[in-house]
């Protein structure tokens, strides 16, 4: 199982193409966690990417790293905490946390209807926005926020040269405008500016062919 280890300094870059993997005492502290901890209610997977343009689907695909799967509140945390902050994390790289295991990708059977609320915000904010939202997440803070047949499914965040993009992925992009997810959001983070938009996967230009 590909994962990150993180004993680094908050103030370099941090180069994660070679995907290192957690310490073996780490590891085990996640198993315990996953077997005695509080649980979720349903389980959700960490990854990692690298924009590159001109990949295909299935080239991105490949190109992701899965970093683990979790069923706890703690091992959760075990994993949130032992991961470079998104603050130490190289440009064009992007966290993802998605519901179950299902991949970040717009063109997954599963994911296809559905799109991504996108907050484009100030590198000094990143941080406390990307930790407030994976909470609100697995918290399931969500839920009450979107409509019958609808959910939110993963939270991303994407380093850029200038801005950062943090994306709140949901299943039907039909139901997007009758959400409430941007009036949790801004309830959560009240003294917080971004930027805001709905994008459905399938407006976007590179949609099915990267």
């Amino acid at each position: 199982m590909a994962a990150i280890e993180c004993n680094l300094k908050e103030d370099c870059s941090t180069d994660l193409s070679k995907s290192p993997v957690f310490s073996d005492e780490t590891v085990k502290t996640i198993e315990e966690h996953e077997t005695s901890g509080i649980p979720l209610q349903s389980a959700w997977t960490f990854w990692l990417d690298r924009a590159i343009s001109g990949t295909t689907v299935e080239e991105y695909k490949q190109n992701l790293t899965k970093i683990y799967t979790v069923n706890t509140v703690q091992s959760f945390w075990a994993v949130f905490n032992n991961i470079p902050k998104a603050s130490a994390v190289q440009v064009r790289y992007s966290y993802h946390l998605m519901r179950d295991e299902r991949y970040p990708l717009w063109e997954e059977p599963i994911n296809q209807n559905g799109g991504t609320w996108r907050l484009k915000c100030y590198k000094s904010d990143t941080e406390t926005i990307w930790k407030e939202m994976v909470l609100a997440a697995i918290g399931e803070q969500f839920a009450d926020c979107v409509m019958e047949g609808d959910e939110v499914c993963g939270v991303t965040v994407s380093i850029r040269e200038r801005e950062d993009i943090i994306q709140i992925w949901n299943m039907n992009a039909s139901l997007a405008s009758k959400a409430t997810v941007l009036d949790k959001v801004h309830s959560l983070l009240p003294n917080t500016k971004f930027q805001e938009l709905y994008k459905p996967h399938q407006s976007h230009h590179a949609y099915g062919r990267r």
